[in-house]
């Protein structure tokens, strides 16, 4: 299977045959999808449009009744339930999805910039400057922007004027995965996976490491063997903070103090989510797995999606969302991980992560489509 991602090596070459969104990739056949066991709708409460994503993952953010879109010409926009409310030509190319509060808008270029709007307004509230290109979304709380560069460093800006409170910064390998992957921002700590298999808890305070854990170790003879990046933003649940590595391993640690509870092998790019029960994560192959939370071992996996690049699972509920490459919106059972429902987009891939919302999630694609949509 190959990877949802380029690689970087020195920082700058990148290995098109590994990534399936490239017109140099080798085509894999899809394959068929099964029927339906039982019939879950999954219908479009609306439909809105800001424009295409390039070679970028532009994910959407959602606050309230209220979605904010972005695409690589630079065009922001707001939308509720599908209406728009402000559009703005930042004249930049956006590369990293779009974070809020609900207060402010903040999105990063391809040449490190964080620019912040007004939520309400659409106008411009400050720009500031990162040390590199900007991938991954900005993740918002309590007065902090977490901005997490191209290069593994992370910044905590002042949300009210931009003005840098903080960097953080590590060692990383030589060879590392590009990463779209954001911060958890959970008001106090930042939680923040790096190449190399680690997690780390930042105050938000002042940018110190709280506690380091490994959630995977690199092994192999090789520098691309050796590859363990955390690929995926941590997801949280109760005081459980999970993380996943390519070529690695998913595990769960103590939220406050990173002490280990469970982990297992497995290997990740597009990432994970959990509920109150189970963690479901996509692996490396395309398989959708559900983990007992507890323990980790198995309760279902899924191997339908192999050829089709499916994203994070979205757990809602009673049902499972992941979306894919070929534009199709899935649901599935979440005791059981069988097919209960299916929605056709615009047919471009989906790359992003479907987005909780009030009235069930949001996907946007590749070509700029923008859904809101929710299962019956």
């Amino acid at each position: 299977m190959v990877l949802s991602a380029t690689l970087l090596l020195s920082g700058c070459v990148s290995l098109d045959s590994l990534n399936p969104f490239s017109s140099s990739a080798p085509k894999i056949k899809v394959n068929e999808l099964p029927a339906l066991d039982s019939k879950t709708e999954l219908r479009s409460l609306w439909q809105a449009s800001i424009g295409n994503a390039g070679s970028y993952s532009l994910a959407p953010a959602v606050v309230a009744g209220s979605v904010y879109a972005a695409a690589a010409d630079g065009s922001l926009a707001r939308f509720d339930e599908g209406r728009q409310v402000w559009r703005v030509a930042t004249g930049r190319t956006i590369s990293g999805g779009v974070g809020t509060d609900g207060k402010i808008v903040v999105v990063g270029t391809a040449k490190g910039e964080v620019l912040a709007f007004d939520a309400a307004s659409g106008h411009e509230s400050w720009k500031a400057r990162v040390s590199s290109e900007v991938l991954a979304p900005p993740s918002l709380a309590d007065g902090l922007v977490i901005v997490r560069s191209g290069d593994s460093r992370v910044a905590g800006l002042e949300a009210a004027d931009g003005k840098r409170r903080w960097m953080y910064q590590r060692n990383v390998p030589a060879l590392l995965l590009r990463s779209y992957a954001s911060a958890l921002n959970t008001g106090k700590l930042t939680y923040v996976g790096f190449p190399g298999g680690k997690l780390v808890a930042l105050a938000n305070s002042n940018g110190a490491a709280v506690w380091e854990a490994t959630v995977a170790t690199p092994k192999g003879a090789t520098e691309l063997e050796r590859i363990t990046d955390v690929m995926s933003a941590p997801v949280m649940e109760g005081n459980a903070v999970c993380a996943v590595a390519y070529q690695g391993r998913v595990a769960c640690f103590d939220a406050s103090s990173g002490n280990n509870l469970w982990s297992r092998d497995m290997s990740s790019i597009a990432g994970l989510d959990m509920d109150g029960k189970q963690l479901y994560v996509t692996d490396a192959k395309g398989v959708v797995h559900a983990l007992d939370k507890e323990s980790g071992a198995s309760v279902w996996m899924l191997d339908k999606l192999v050829t089709r690049s499916p994203t994070r699972p979205l757990a809602l509920g009673e049902i499972v969302v992941v979306a894919d490459s070929q534009g199709l919106v899935h649901a599935l059972r979440s005791d059981n991980g069988s097919f209960v429902g299916r929605a056709k987009t615009d047919g471009s891939a989906i790359r992003t992560d479907p987005v909780r919302s009030a009235t069930g999630f949001v996907v946007q694609t590749v070509n700029g489509s923008v859904y809101g949509m929710a299962a019956h």
